[in-house]
């Protein structure tokens, strides 16, 4: 018997994701300049009733683009209202849980899929970035900290601070991926909810995937076993971190952006990086497939 595989979606906001085997494809670059990097909540709800009127009643994992459109994964969780509550597995360099007080960017949105009350629980994986070290502790939203709903999985970063306000058990670190994606393998072995799985291509070495954000360390052998756990099967899933670039025309989002000091990109390599992205594409949607 054959069994149709959910057509993947594009978001075809910033031209950024190649070809994929019978993808859908919707045309909103007329909303890169509103959402790209953040945007207003006002701004968001506009966005996501054009969503929900495109989107078809099935689809399989959405492609938004760059990571400055992380934060499109909040509408694509929210719109799930499932029956059952779910767990939202998050692979990411950064924490995405940081203090945001223009609406919602790239970078606050965890705080509000935590917050949907079908979320059990969100885990954040593969974090490097020093958001969550000491002198970045006061941006980060808390209460879904303290409320046991989010925990960070990071790799060599002092958290220390986290013990002082009582969430240290919100906090799991580790000296190496290998040690990471063993630890998450096993805890998900007690698990029984299915998943929303949303990928950052930043959580990889750049030998994996060259993207414009600072990078983390895992490997596609650390993506395929982390996938590999979670065995109750996916309610959703995204991907992002194509390589893309953008001049800004609103003044705040230049410089917002500026503070972030992303790599530039790299005209010569720029094609090279876009096959690597590719490759990893089809090899995650072939691991994402197996667990919908």
């Amino acid at each position: 018997m054959n069994i149709s595989v959910p057509r993947p979606v594009v978001l075809d906001i910033d031209g950024s994701v190649g070809e994929l085997p019978n993808r859908l494809v919707l045309p909103l670059a007329e909303w890169q300049e509103a959402i790209r990097f953040g945007c207003s909540l006002a701004t968001m709800r506009r966005f996501t009733a054009q969503l929900d009127a495109q989107l078809p009643a099935q689809y399989g994992t959405v492609f938004t683009g760059s990571g400055d459109f992380h934060h499109l994964s909040w509408p694509l969780v929210a719109r799930l209202k499932p029956a059952t509550p779910i767990q939202v597995v998050v692979l990411d360099n950064h924490p995405d849980n940081m203090r945001f007080p223009f609406g919602v960017h790239c970078g606050s949105w965890v705080r509000r899929v935590a917050a949907l009350p079908f979320v059990e629980h969100v885990h954040v994986l593969g974090i490097t970035s020093h958001d969550i070290g000491a002198g970045h502790a006061w941006e980060n939203y808390l209460t879904p900290l303290l409320r046991g709903r989010l925990t960070y999985w990071s790799m060599g970063v002092d958290t220390g601070w986290s013990r002082r306000l009582g969430i240290a058990r919100a906090f799991r670190g580790f000296d190496h991926p290998d040690a990471l994606v063993d630890a998450f393998v096993e805890a998900q072995r007690k698990q029984v909810l299915p998943t929303y799985l949303t990928i950052d291509k930043d959580a990889f070495a750049p030998e994996v995937a060259h993207t414009n954000w600072d990078q983390g360390r895992l490997q596609l052998d650390h993506a395929l076993a982390l996938i590999g756990s979670l065995r109750h099967g996916l309610a959703g899933s995204d991907i992002n971190g194509e390589v893309s670039h953008y001049r800004y025309q609103a003044w705040w989002k230049r410089k917002l952006s500026a503070m972030d000091e992303q790599p530039a990109i790299d005209p010569v390599q720029l094609a090279g990086w876009q096959a690597q992205q590719h490759a990893l594409n089809l090899k995650l949607l072939e691991a994402i497939a197996e667990r919908g």
